[in-house]
């Protein structure tokens, strides 16, 4: 190298050292705290300087850096429901912004809808939103938890404690027996295929719920539909209503880094009430035989402390959000996390590795707007044996953990004969800790969905949009699982080591134009959209042969086929308009006609309606001037709506499945499979609801206290459900067919406030209320009442071979318990096999059952309140169920002397319930076991520290410390009164957990 070129580099530092002196002292930096009017930071409000392209937006505590040239001397913010604000500035580097709210600016906040979105003010539908500053805090590992409670009508309840569990959501009741009530999800405009399969399981293998394979820190906001008007626009897929998730954007801003990272302990809350080792030992010396008394052993082991842990939990998350320099048109929101979850339950963990990108460019003078989202995630889990909590309440407390064995060296009830053949008694539990040591359950999901959204307004009529929308959803999950050949739990196959495997493929592909123009001349405002969809959804199982533990395959489990694709294709096309007369008065009706493969020809096609009429009564002369109300709307709807979800593919068909090994049949000296006919109903086809939503919504005082109250009223038929069929008609006597009706018919109410508004002080308060009420009113296919038709039995109990405790029947809730009538000593107890003769025949039997209460409740209440002193603000979240009842099968199955004393030979632990009743031998079917389940809960408590710039004023922190599950008030004797379906055994505990949260932006 030349001696001129090494001067070169010599002196090129010492030019970008100076470069960058003048150019740090043409710029200055400002920071500061943007806050509402009580004082608490406002998240997401856009700062820019006036003149100067680029900008940033408050963090999650309302606080910002922005990096100015010097000449600035204004700076605007702005944020929807807020005032726009221009603030002067000369020498001040840091300052504070109070943001003035503003009921016409609330009003025109843009909401999403269906294939679209609407100002708040012109909403015809029932459609409530919750956004990032009101979800639910702590440790939150899937996106519904985010705003359990916070919704009228929107129950959303945690499946168990076991980690990424997910939740059931119902909107509004049931609408379905057979079918899904799973509400219609959508994730920016990619709706998501079911989260679970016709038989219940979670539709992608491997993983525990699939909302748990989405990220919860990516998530902006939530809007739910659930009335006809909002949701018939999804037609064959809406009855259950529509969450559309919004997850969040670039913006035009220069790069913000946001790291949050939380710390969770969880421990069990409550765990169920049997026997200690003084009182067992006591009831068997008292009571046992001497051969039983014989069993017992010297050691004292609580077995449910056994398989319970204190689990911890971290979740990490980190994003930049900005737009690229050269480009101020491409905002881009960059994202990753990693969740390590332990569950309460040992051996139980999740590890979840996600990432996500969303891209927003604006080409040619903003007439084309692409929006590109992509999310992905990895999940590895080990399931925990959930035989163990069943194991632990029924195991031997006198019974040691380890003991020198065959089976691990864990104690289990075996024999070991003259010969050395051991023998396992098959009727005693095994050992709990066993149980979840000696097997491994691992899973590997990788699941990646996005799309790609492409708006173009024309140049020659930009009032005309053109929306392309390409998604796809896909997933593959597989695992083994493997028992060693010791371990009891399959002790007579010699252990475990099995595989299975799943692909998913779905792919989305939606076309409309959109039309939307105000014609000030006659005070209207016309929004018209028309459109096609195409939804394709295919599965690859694969099928695997069962092996011992050593890879030798268990004889008769070889599959015929090595795979099976399921598949189902949806044709939709739709269209709407929302027609806007002088502001106030609004008449929006929507069409959609689907065609679903999984109905035969005839009968795939549906058409789902709907028609609607807002006025908005507050612009109306009388009360437009007045200062008192800030809103009044009323709504009125009506709609009809589909549901195809978890109804068979193609079950129209005749279709024949080849018998298994041991079905064949032998001719001469060879066997043969055979082929079987399954039994299918050429017309069955697609439930349908129909129903109407009147809605009143209401502000005061510019808003400082809005609410709404909705009424509904809603019809299904075409209820899918089994009936009897004569003799040779089919291929079985049972068939599921098109066969009923119910109605659903509920209340609503919601309120929020701001009781207290000071400058250090503020109160914001939250209430909502939902009443429902579901009743069959039709299981028939004829007109004619049949009084003799009992119902169809569902809801299988443990420890009864055979036997239901719920019926669907007509004129009662959905699965009503279907119980005996337990008669009573005067002392209270109750009488050991008597019930009440209640059809006066002289005979206890099946006519004396009758229908006894619901597993749903009739009133749900949530309360949300927040109180801020300046930088501290505490939060908590309540809710509350009543009419609930749940069947305690845990009391009726071990709470009996026979499970105590087991006359098989062995011992096992009694749950405390024997002391009440005095039972002997158990009593399943009485309705003493049917425990009110109303409850009030406090889900969420927790206190935030805003410590605002930190680090020479570089970083934003804030520090959070929360609890979930606080404690639970009901007379439930279970360990957990909110159990969905109503049924109480093995439940998976819900945990106390508490978390430390540190939120870091710059």
């Amino acid at each position: 190298m030349s001696d001129c070129a090494l001067h070169r580099l010599a002196v090129l530092p010492v030019f970008l050292l100076l470069i960058t002196q003048i150019t740090l002292a043409q710029t200055k930096t400002v920071s500061g705290l943007v806050t509402d009017t009580s004082g608490a930071g406002l998240p997401g409000v856009t700062i820019t300087a006036r003149g100067v392209n680029g900008g940033t937006i408050t963090n999650t505590t309302g606080n910002f850096i922005l990096t100015i040239p010097t000449n600035v001397v204004t700076l605007v913010f702005t944020s929807i429901g807020f005032q726009r604000q221009e603030v002067s500035i000369t020498d001040q580097l840091n300052i504070t912004v109070t943001m003035q709210t503003s009921a016409i600016t609330s009003l025109n906040e843009v909401v999403v809808i269906g294939y679209g979105t609407q100002r708040r003010r012109e909403l015809t539908g029932s459609v409530a939103t919750v956004g990032a500053r009101d979800f639910q805090q702590g440790a939150i590992t899937t996106p519904e938890q985010l705003i359990a409670g916070k919704v009228a009508g929107v129950s959303i309840i945690s499946n168990n404690g076991a980690p990424g569990a997910g939740s059931t959501i119902r909107i509004r009741g049931l609408a379905s027996l057979n079918a899904s009530n799973d509400p219609l999800i959508i994730v920016d405009d990619l709706p998501l295929a079911p989260a679970r399969s016709t038989s219940g399981t979670s539709a992608i293998a491997g993983s525990p719920d699939p909302l748990s394979l989405i990220n919860p820190n990516d998530i902006e906001s939530f809007t739910i539909l659930k009335d006809p008007s909002s949701t018939a626009i999804y037609g064959s897929r809406a009855s259950n209503g529509v969450v559309i998730i919004t997850t969040k954007k670039g913006k035009v801003v220069k790069p913000v880094i946001n790291f949050n990272t939380k710390f969770s302990v969880s421990e069990v809350y409550r765990t169920v009430d049997v026997f200690s080792v003084e009182q067992f030992r006591n009831y068997v010396d008292t009571t046992g035989t001497t051969a039983q008394k014989a069993l017992m052993g010297s050691a004292a082991t609580n077995w449910q402390d056994e398989i319970y842990q204190t689990a911890l939990t971290t979740d990490n998350n980190v994003s930049i959000t900005g737009s690229l320099n050269q480009l101020n048109k491409m905002p881009y929101r960059v994202s990753a996390g990693y969740l390590f979850q332990e569950g309460i339950l040992t051996t139980d963990e999740l590890k979840r590795t996600s990432g996500g990108i969303s891209l927003s460019p604006r080409l040619f003078a903003n007439h084309l707007i692409i929006d590109f989202n992509l999310k992905g995630a990895i999940s590895k889990c080990r399931f925990a044996n959930r035989s163990a909590i069943g194991a632990a309440v029924n195991f031997d407390p006198t019974q040691p953990v380890n003991v020198t064995s065959p089976f691990g060296n864990y104690f289990e009830w075996a024999t070991i004969g003259s010969n050395g053949v051991v023998t396992l008694n098959p009727n005693a539990p095994r050992n709990p800790v066993g149980l979840l040591r000696l097997k491994w359950d691992k899973s590997t999901v990788e699941r990646s969905f996005g799309n790609v959204l492409f708006d173009y307004s024309f140049h020659f009529l930009p009032d005309l949009h053109a929306h392309l929308n390409l998604g796809y959803d896909i997933a593959k999950g597989e695992g083994t699982i493997y028992v060693p050949a010791e371990a009891a739990q399959s002790w007579a196959t010699q252990g475990m080591n099995n595989e299975y495997s799943q692909r998913t493929n779905n792919k989305v592909v939606e076309f409309y134009f959109n039309y939307n123009k105000t014609v000030d001349a006659i005070r209207s405002n016309i929004n018209a959209t028309a459109g096609y969809g195409y939804y394709d959804n295919k599965t690859k199982n694969y099928n695997f042969p069962s092996f011992s533990a050593n890879g030798d395959t268990i004889a008769g489990s070889v599959p015929i086929f090595p795979f099976d694709i399921p598949r189902n294709t949806l044709i939709s096309y739709y269209g709407r308009l929302i027609y806007t007369y002088n502001t106030k008065y609004i008449v929006a009706a929507s069409i959609r006609t689907d065609g679903s493969s999984r109905f035969a020809p005839d009968v795939r096609w549906g058409v789902f309606p709907s028609v609607a009429f807002t006025w908005r009564v507050k612009d109306e002369a009388i009360l437009k001037n007045s200062k008192a109300l800030s809103d009044l709307k009323l709504r009125l709807s009506y709609g009809v709506t589909g549901n195809q979800e978890n109804i068979s593919n193609y079950s129209y068909l005749s279709t024949y499945s080849l018998s298994q090994n041991a079905s064949q049949y032998q001719f001469g000296n060879t066997f043969y499979s055979m082929f079987t006919p399954a039994a299918y109903v050429s017309d069955i086809q697609w439930e349908e609801t129909d129903a109407y939503n009147v809605g009143l919504d209401y502000g005061f005082i510019n808003n400082r206290i809005v609410g709404s109250v909705e009424y509904y009223n809603k019809k299904t038929k075409n209820l899918l459900g089994p009936v009897n069929i004569p003799v040779g008609s089919n291929f079985t006597n049972l068939v599921t067919t098109n066969v009923g009706n119910l109605t659903n018919r509920g209340f609503e109410f919601s309120i929020s406030a701001t009781p207290i508004r000071k400058e250090d002080f503020t109160w914001d308060v939250s209430v909502n209320y939902a009443n429902n009420k579901t009743e069959i009113t039709n299981l028939s296919l004829t007109a004619s009442k049949d009084t003799t038709f009992l119902g169809f039995p569902v809801g299988g109990i443990t420890g009864a071979t055979g036997q239901n405790i719920q019926i669907h029947t007509v004129g009662y809730s959905p699965f009503a318990f279907f119980v005996f009538k337990q008669l009573y000593h005067v002392n209270g107890k109750p009488i050991e096999g008597a019930y009440e003769d209640l059809n006066r025949d002289g005979i206890i039997n099946q006519k004396d059952q009758y229908r006894f209460r619901s597993p749903f409740p009739n009133h749900i209440l949530g309360f949300n309140t927040q109180v801020t002193y300046r930088k501290w603000s505490l939060n908590t979240v309540l809710r509350a169920n009543f009419g609930n009842y749940v069947y305690n099968n845990v009391a009726s199955n071990l709470g009996v002397q026979r499970n105590l004393l087991n006359p098989s030979g062995v011992l096992g632990n009694a749950h405390t319930d024997i002391l009440k009743t005095g039972f002997i031998n158990n009593q399943f079917q009485s309705d003493y076991y049917i425990q009110n389940a109303e409850f009030v809960r406090m889900d969420n408590l927790g206190i935030n520290y805003n410590a605002g710039h930190v680090f020479h004023n570089e970083i934003n922190l804030l520090l959070q410390l929360n609890c979930q599950n606080v404690f639970v008030i009901t007379p439930y004797e279970g360990t957990d009164p909110e159990i969905y379906g109503g049924i109480d055994n093995n439940f998976y505990p819900r945990p106390r957990i508490f978390t430390l949260g540190v939120n870091l932006d710059f």
